[in-house]
């Protein structure tokens, strides 16, 4: 049975004393607000009130509050008001009703200076070096792991292989075809647009073959690659990591980036210039068929400008990009996942994290390729 609750009120020099003794639960709640709208009006001409917890055996966040409102309330009337002998097992819970109420829990964010800024600017340097330092780690072990299977050919595990020939190559080329088809529609129909003004319209299959040969088609395709393929890499391999299936390899005497990531690898350099080469030709189509229905230019007439337009440098400058671009795919894919913690939050962050430094190394890498074909004269 709860302890019998029992509210007073008495005077001493000139201050109000309220006893509060028994139980200040939700169950008693609405007797405690009764007695003390009773016997307060007896005590309003005082200029302080004492709230005396000494007899208080219970308390909750309903009797918390309702200390805290009629403190408030006398305040309001311009009185002081002191809680006193509150029982150390109550405190803390007074205390956070307290500062609920003042709203502290909303703390302001301090200013953030200049040295706040630079140090900002240095742990986004050092995060920058601890990544490439990572993907050198795992090119590293990728390396050691096919100089292994070359040595020792049986150790190639070429059933995965297949399997993620099969995942990321032929599973992946109709969505290919079809974004790249369309890129190729819209570049020609823009470059027909635009060349019309000045009578320039054969000089669109000049440049959507040398576009898309050259920059576009390998571009597009890898970035597709890395959205599609390289964030199921790093959440396989993620959750793997949180299931401790890594370690399991481990334990039983294997090596995981010959077990695991080879084969990833392998498989993407493989897919991506197959892609690659689809995907020109789908854009190339593409454009073909804009020129034909939108610029009146006939298929024949389209093919011979683009035989005269795309040489095989051009062809030879575009493919040799993908096997890198695939490369550099498959190694932040990889690392991010090996990287994940042990909670669904981490696994999300870094296949976020895997598709965006994916497509930012691609773009880099792109840009290397095109000064340096650009300084040897291709």
């Amino acid at each position: 049975m709860a302890d019998a609750v029992q509210v007073s009120f008495d005077e001493e020099n000139g201050a109000t004393i309220l006893h509060a003794q028994g139980s200040w639960t939700a169950t008693q709640i609405a007797i405690i607000a009764a007695e003390i709208g009773r016997q307060s009006p007896s005590a309003a001409g005082a200029h302080a009130l004492v709230i005396d917890a000494a007899g208080m055996t219970a308390l909750d966040t309903f009797g918390a509050w309702l200390l805290r409102d009629l403190q408030h309330e006398r305040e309001a009337l311009g009185q002081t008001v002191r809680l006193t002998n509150v029982p150390e097992r109550f405190a803390d819970l007074l205390s956070a009703i307290d500062r609920a109420g003042r709203g502290d829990a909303a703390v302001t964010p301090p200013r953030r200076t200049v040295l706040d800024h630079i140090a900002n600017v240095g742990q986004s340097v050092t995060a920058l070096g601890r990544d490439l330092h990572g993907l050198l780690e795992m090119l590293g072990q990728i390396g050691v792991a096919f100089i292994g299977v070359i040595r020792n050919p049986s150790t190639f595990r070429l059933t995965s292989t297949v399997h993620q020939i099969d995942r990321v190559a032929w599973q992946a080329v109709p969505i290919i075809l079809l974004i790249t088809f369309l890129i190729g529609c819209i570049i020609a129909q823009q470059g027909f647009f635009h060349f019309r003004k000045f009578g320039a319209d054969q000089y669109v299959v000049d440049m959507t073959g040398i576009l898309i040969v050259r920059e576009i088609g390998v571009l597009l395709v890898a970035i597709m690659v890395a959205g599609r393929s390289g964030s199921s890499y790093t959440a396989e391999l993620g959750s793997m990591k949180m299931r401790e299936e890594i370690d399991a390899v481990k334990t039983m005497g294997l090596d995981p980036i010959a077990v695991l990531i080879l084969p990833r690898i392998i498989a993407l350099v493989i897919a991506l210039p197959a892609l690659t080469l689809l995907g020109s030709l789908s854009a190339l189509y593409g454009g073909g068929l804009v020129a034909w229905a939108y610029g009146d230019m006939s298929p024949d007439i389209y093919i011979a400008r683009l035989r005269e337009a795309v040489s095989m440098d051009h062809f030879k400058v575009g493919i040799l990009k993908a096997p890198f671009m695939a490369l550099m795919i498959g190694l932040v894919a990889c690392r991010e996942g090996f990287d994940v913690k042990g909670s669904a939050e981490s696994l999300g962050l870094k296949t976020t994290a895997s598709v965006v430094k994916s497509i930012f190394l691609v773009i880099v890498l792109d840009g290397l390729f095109a000064i340096y074909f650009a300084a040897i004269g291709l």
